[in-house]
């Protein structure tokens, strides 16, 4: 099942301090490597806190999974039976299902079932994503804001994860 392009609004301000909409696009996903979901990237942002001033388009900053000292929204349309390589991040992400099922996968295997609307916070965690379906697309929004890594013993936990390139 094919789901429609993702829509995004962007408002800022005129001149005179007033809220307007300042970008209304839709945008296609494209194939991440792994061949498993499709991916949008809708916006990113540098640095804490964020600059409502800077006019850049936050989609057309260079990124991978996530952004150093910023944050990161992407659209992930997850393919029908498909399962995401394990992959870990520093970074505190919200993953919020919009459509379809997905399971949270933890490195002992253990899998919990997220439903539409339902919210994962992934806090540094090695993990995977399975979309359970036979014949339908999960979409999910996933928002990911840099963190420090995870210590253990006084090391820090390593990033694992495959790389994106620019604009997945």
């Amino acid at each position: 099942m094919s789901l429609p392009p993702v829509h995004r609004v962007v408002t800022g301000h005129d001149a005179a301090g007033k809220a307007v909409v300042i970008a209304d696009s839709k945008f296609e996903s494209i194939p991440n490597p792994a061949g498993t979901a499709l991916f949008t990237l809708v916006w990113t942002s540098q640095g804490m806190p964020v600059d409502n001033n800077d006019a850049f388009d936050g989609r057309e900053r260079d990124t991978d999974i996530t952004l150093p000292g910023g944050s990161v929204i992407r659209v992930v349309d997850m393919l029908p039976g498909t399962t995401a390589p394990m992959h870990r991040t520093s970074s505190l992400d919200y993953g919020i299902v919009i459509s379809g099922k997905i399971e949270l996968i933890l490195d002992d295997q253990a899998a919990t079932l997220v439903e539409p609307g339902g919210i994962v916070i992934q806090r540094g965690t090695i993990h995977s994503w399975r979309n359970p379906s036979a014949d339908e697309t999960a979409r999910v929004a996933f928002v990911l804001i840099d963190a420090a890594s995870v210590t253990v013993d006084g090391a820090p936990l390593e990033d694992i994860h495959p790389r994106l390139g620019r604009k997945p």
